[in-house]
């Protein structure tokens, strides 16, 4: 038979069908040949993963489930990124030591050994919460970024590049971060928040013109000439080598003061920021004598000459802060050059330049020949005036040595009250120099991973020609299906566009090292592509004597075991000790730096599968690649799905993946990120043990489209839990109760459709609908739409409508060919269901599945996830009869707001009810019946909107506001006239707009603004309009309406009792009712209604009823008891009542005895369970066994005993007694 369950513990089913899932190794038992390929993007197990994490998984995880349904064979290999700076941050704290210590106070090898080990710290978590989810994921031949064959793949990957002329060293100012000791490539410093608005303090400073390089203009004006630059970093300026100005803009020279001195100064800025420079304090004047009266809070200017940038370029100027001079070149610097970079929004109009950093001024001033501030270090190295820890060096002057350019990267306790850039700020102010300070807010680069200020710094790094393959990634980007498009569109391809050249070095220790070898003076160079080759190139070095053994001798070349692989470790602590010969016989070191950790992840495709040396056709024949299917954050735009993308264009001129989702971030309730600082964060095994996974799924898949910011709300999760899953298993328990009481095996002949209930046929159809979208939903990526589809059909179409009309099918006790057809149209129901929800629940729909099947196991799969989608039967979709059933319900629904608004229960028969549809020839007699017995009207009846005028009435009343003014006193005679117009009259001002009165001869014409007309039902009739639809009902109640409705009710308490009792739907029952002069008119109405409704065997009337329920019917007060037929447990309570009875006589004196037997007596005449004993007349079975217990009792048993019965009898019977009143 179809298993039943009581309840739906879903947390409980989820460890069971974990369990039965591992028993039968569903995963691998699907072997279909077309196969379906999705990346994982590879997550770094050193941290404990969150409940953000859950969405992306369930989105894989869903659209596997689908492909599988859908008969591919979906290859999804795990793997975990294992490298990178969040790693390295992480030791470095639990060592309490810093980069710098590494290869110090710490070996390399111990502190990558640590890294190892911290890496997989939490790796079993992350196993059990794809487990607890139910994420299906082949661990079995799971990758790690760090093993050997991982790392051989990339190698011959760099070495690709490298042959194609795509890798190469170059010096260049990057992003830095201080704080991680390392470059940063720009798609990581274009991270999501990788940019903050902060509050810096700017200054505008005075720089001072050699006045003999200027045009001859400015020559003859008399005193000193500056120019005015803006900075956003005044920690830069000691580096200052160059001005820039824009060729084309117009510029000013001005007279004025400095604010600070008030000493007189003429100043050059551009014409269009004058204002905005010398906004406060500052007033424009005409002439050199107003320039003369100044005062404190009010400063002149005059505008003394105006030119275009081009007459500047080529000045010169004084050293702003003149600590160093440049080590070389010293003789071209502090001039004034042109730029494009220039603009006249912000500013002055000229632009200070520090080649060492800042990117653009790097470039400008190789350009342009200017020379960027290094000096020459102790060893005659060139540095720039900031080490890169980023503190000034040294030999810095006036206090500033040692001291961080940014007060970030201090700690906390040691953050000094002034900043540098304030410190320099008052520099600059004490010797004249500042012309003005202010703060600002604007945008800075942060460090990902840090969170700290980056700083462009000059460093000699590894690059990729990325920025070659700009349009044929834009070509190629083209063809991936984005879903959303504005992510591809937008987002990737404007990174694409402004794509720079990937910087590939970092200047860290725990990653993949850079396999380049080079000659001290860089003239020769090696990459290594193989482990092969690097073995066979240390022999070279050991034979010529460079290195006395070789390291990794042992390896067997060609032997493609896990075992040899793992043998040997390509970190840094062993690869940093290799050197290797030149061509022309010169040692060849390494460079020192390892690879870019987005290179680890975007590498994956090929790394996976260690091509090219294994299996190289998986990748060349497109088995393997490209993935059919990736998901991950937005925030990958600019990580791995950039990574991927660059690899696989300039690998294979290909992309690597064909679809695409990037899901949004998860939120808290409030909205914001979360963070373990700011102590949001949500432990995802609590919740999923507490609500259970398909609970959580559903709700991120259902909530929001995957690809937008969800705030995680566990109340609308629990309405999930309740609603959804809660339908789903009451539809599934009433089908399993039935399908038991008749013996419903599924082996009858499968009904035609064409035979089968019109209300079958509908519910088919939109079944049928149903497939068809979900497939269609999941197809093409949307899942929240098959969520929301799924979910409506469950609760409105299947629960609220279809099982609620066609439950007395079911009630039925003949076993008609219309009851067959109503068990195989709800069987197809839940098992489709089943089948196109498992994808987003599948431990639910798993165990629904199994229970539906329970008895098919030769008929059926094992499991829901080795069955097929369904197909939709186009015959069976009718859209006129969805439409007609929507309607339908519109009304039912307009009806039940109806008897809502006028306080009528649905209980509560109604005469009559009027619709009006506003559709020419609609034939919707056939829903009358199901639309009366669901709304509980005797009649309903359709008309036109005309024949509405029989319970309503038109009402026009006068507008005074407007008339009055108007008209004077002559508007009350205008009421008084407009007051007798008939319906007619009323319907033509509606039709002209107007309406023309004849008063005292007077001639009036009033437009339809000057009154108002509404319709008024008549008394006794109640209306709504929606949808295009006008419901009336008729709220007038009959005696006769009356009397049936407390007959409703008097079924409904005596179901609740049933119901309360856990009676089951089989049990027939003796009904005794107290007889009164209100039941007397009730039970006279239709006494066989009654009985069929509660299974009532036998209707027993008694004028004083000693025990039972009491109930109220509106003011009425009624008494019932309800008995089951051979009723064991009603024994047992007669057994327990008289061993209390017997004890309290025994035991207790006669005073006492009373008291008790009075408060026993209370319960035994409330409670419905002890009370079915009296007043009943016993079968000769139930009298034999009482006269037996009265003789047993008889015996004087031990104390004991009757001591524990006494306890067990109050501590449970009275108990029990209390929740039955209370329930009543």
């Amino acid at each position: 038979m179809f298993k039943e369950s009581k309840h739906l513990e879903i947390e409980k089913l989820t460890n069971e069908i974990i369990i039965y899932w591992e028993k039968k190794n569903f995963f691998k038992k699907k072997n279909k040949k077309d196969i379906y390929i999705i990346y994982e993007g590879p997550p770094s197990a050193n941290g404990y993963p969150g409940i953000h994490h859950i969405l992306p998984i369930t989105i894989k995880d869903l659209f596997c489930r689908y492909k599988t349904l859908k008969g591919k064979k979906v290859k999804r290999k795990a793997g975990w990124d294992t490298h990178g700076l969040p790693v390295e941050l992480v030791v470095e704290k639990e060592l309490g030591i810093t980069k710098n210590d590494i290869g110090k106070k710490i070996s390399i090898l111990k502190f990558n050994t640590k890294c190892k080990e911290a890496v997989m710290r939490y790796y079993n978590e992350w196993l059990k919460l794809s487990k607890k989810i139910g994420y299906w994921i082949d661990l079995e031949k799971q990758y790690f970024t760090f093993k050997t064959k991982y790392i051989e793949t990339i190698w011959w990957l760099l070495k690709n590049f490298h042959n194609k002329n795509l890798l190469y060293k170059g010096y260049k100012i990057q992003p830095y971060s201080p704080a991680a000791g390392t470059g940063l490539s720009s798609h990581e410093l274009n991270f999501p928040g990788g940019y903050k608005k902060i509050t810096d303090l700017t200054i505008i400073v005075q720089f001072k013109c050699r006045k003999n390089t200027l045009p001859k203009e400015l020559k003859k004006i008399t005193g000193e000439i500056y120019f005015l630059t803006w900075t956003t970093t005044p920690w830069t300026l000691p580096s200052n080598t160059a001005l820039t100005v824009g060729k084309n803009i117009d510029y000013v020279i001005i007279s004025t003061y400095n604010p600070y001195s008030f000493l007189k100064i003429n100043i050059i800025l551009a014409k269009k920021l004058v204002k905005k420079v010398l906004s406060k304090n500052f007033y424009y004047v005409n002439s050199k004598k107003e320039l003369k009266k100044i005062k404190k809070n009010k400063i002149p200017y005059l505008i003394l000459n105006g030119f275009k940038g081009y007459k500047l370029i080529g000045s010169n100027y004084e050293q702003l802060i003149n600590w160093f001079s440049p080590y070389k070149d010293k003789e071209k610097a502090f001039k004034i050059i042109s730029s494009e970079i220039v603009t006249k929004k912000n500013g002055t109009g000229i632009v200070h330049i520090s080649p060492t950093f800042g990117e653009e001024d790097f470039f400008l001033s190789k350009k342009k020949d200017i020379p960027p501030m290094l000096i020459l270090d102790k060893n005659k190295i060139p540095v720039p005036l900031v080490d890169m820890e980023g503190k000034f060096i040294k030999e810095t002057p006036y206090g500033f040595s040692g001291k961080y350019v940014k007060n970030e990267y201090y700690s906390d306790k040691n953050r000094p009250a002034k900043s540098v850039d304030l410190e320099i700020a008052f520099y600059l102010k004490n010797r004249n120099k500042v012309f003005k300070i202010e703060k600002y807010i604007h945008s800075y680069p942060h460090c990902w991973r840090t969170k700290k200020p980056i700083l462009y710094y000059p460093l000699n790094s590894w690059f990729i020609k990325t920025s070659f393959f700009k349009e044929k990634m834009l070509k190629l980007n083209n063809s991936i299906n984005w879903t959303p498009k504005s992510t591809g569109k937008k987002k990737f391809g404007f990174w694409l566009k402004n794509i720079n050249d990937w910087n590939l070095s970092r200047s860290r220790f725990w990653g993949i090292p850079l396999p380049i070898w080079r000659t001290k003076k860089g003239d020769e160079e090696r990459v290594i592509g193989s482990i092969k080759e690097l073995i066979n190139e240390i022999e070279k070095s050991v034979k010529e004597g460079l290195m006395s053994y070789n390291p990794f001798k042992n390896f067997i070349i060609g032997n493609m075991s896990d075992k040899n692989y793992d043998s040997i470790d390509l970190h840094k602590q062993n690869l940093d000790k290799i050197i290797l010969i030149s061509n022309y016989k010169k040692p060849m070191i390494r460079e020192s730096d390892i690879i870019d950790v987005w290179f680890d992840s975007g590498a994956m495709p090929y790394a996976q599968l260690h091509y090219p040396f294994e299996k190289k056709f998986l990748i060349e024949k497109k088995i393997m690649f490209p993935a059919d299917f990736i998901c991950e954050g937005v925030d990958q735009t600019r990580g791995w799905f950039f990574t991927l993308h660059a690899i696989s264009c300039m690998l294979f001129n290909s992309i690597s993946f064909k679809n695409v989702i990037s899901n949004g971030l998860v939120l808290d309730e409030k909205g914001k990120k979360m963070s373990k600082s700011r102590g949001n964060t949500i432990n995802p095994f609590k919740i999923i043990n507490k609500y259970g996974p398909d609970t959580i799924r559903w709700y991120l898949i259902s909530n929001s489209s995957p690809w937008e910011n969800i705030k995680f709300n566990i109340k609308i999760i629990e309405k999930i839990k309740q609603k959804l899953f809660g339908t789903l298993y009451n539809v599934y328990y009433f089908f399993s109760i039935y399908a038991k009481i008749d013996n419903f095996k599924l082996k009858e002949k499968k009904i035609l459709l064409k035979k089968r209930p019109f209300i079958d046929k509908w519910i088919l159809s939109e079944l049928n609908s149903l497939i068809k979208k979900t497939d269609y939903y999941y197809h093409n990526y949307e899942p929240t739409k098959a969520a929301r589809k799924i979910e409506n059909f469950v609760i409105e179409n299947l629960s609220n409508w279809y099982l609620r009309l066609s439950r007395k099918r079911f009630w039925k006790e003949n076993y008609t060919t219309n009851k067959i057809s109503a068990y195989q149209t709800l069987y197809i129901c839940l098992s489709t269901i089943y089948k196109i929800s498992s994808p987003i629940a599948p431990f639910v729909m798993e165990n629904f599945y199994k229970n539906l099947n329970f008895y098919l196991k030769k008929k059926s799969f094992e499991s829901v996830h080795l069955s097929y989608f369904p197909q939709y039967n186009i015959k069976a979709i009718n859209k006129n009869l969805e439409l007609k059933m929507r309607l339908a319900k519109k009304i039912t629904s307009m009806i039940f707001s109806l008897r809502k608004k006028e306080k009528l229960k649905v209980r509560q028969p109604l005469k009559r009810a009027l619709i009006v549809i506003n559709t020419n020839n609609f034939k919707f007699n056939k829903f009358l019946n199901l639309i009366k017995r669901e709304v509980n009207i005797k009649q309903i009846k359709f008309f036109s909107k005309n024949k509405l005028y029989s319970v309503t009435k038109q009402e026009i009343k006068v507008n005074y506001k407007l008339l009055g003014p108007k008209f004077g006193k002559v508007v009350t005679l205008i009421y008084k006239k407009i007051n007798n117009l008939t319906r007619e009259n009323i319907k033509k001002i509606e039709k002209k707009n107007f309406l023309r009165l004849n008063i005292n001869d007077r001639k009036i014409c009033l437009s339809k603004t000057n009154v108002f007309i509404s319709t008024v039902y008549l008394k006794g009739w109640s209306a709504l309009c929606n949808y295009g639809i006008t419901v009336a009902i008729d709220t007038t109640i009959s005696d006769t309406l009356k009397k049936e409705g407390f007959y409703r009710e008097l079924i409904n308490r005596i179901q609740n009792i049933r119901k309360f009792f856990n009676y089951k739907i089989t049990d027939k029952i003796y009904l005794y009712i107290e007889k009164s002069f209100f039941l007397d008119k009730i039970l006279k109405l239709n006494e066989h209604f009654l009985c069929e409704e509660t299974l009532t065997s036998e209707l027993i009337v008694i004028n004083h009823l000693k025990n039972g329920i009491f109930s109220f019917i509106e003011k009425n007060k009624i008494k019932i008891l309800l008995k089951k037929k051979n009723n064991i447990m009603l024994i047992l309570l007669i057994f327990l009542d008289q061993i209390i009875k017997i004890y309290i006589k025994t035991h207790f004196q006669l005073g006492q005895s009373l008291k008790i037997f009075n408060w026993f007596k209370l319960i035994f005449n409330e409670n419905p369970g002890i009370g079915y004993g009296y007043n009943l007349k016993y079968g000769y079975l139930e009298k034999l066994i009482i006269s037996i217990i009265r003789i047993i009792l008889i015996i004087n048993l031990k104390f004991f005993i009757k001591k524990i019965v006494l306890l067990l009898y109050i501590k449970y019977l009275s108990v029990y007694y209390w929740q039955g009143l209370l329930a009543i």
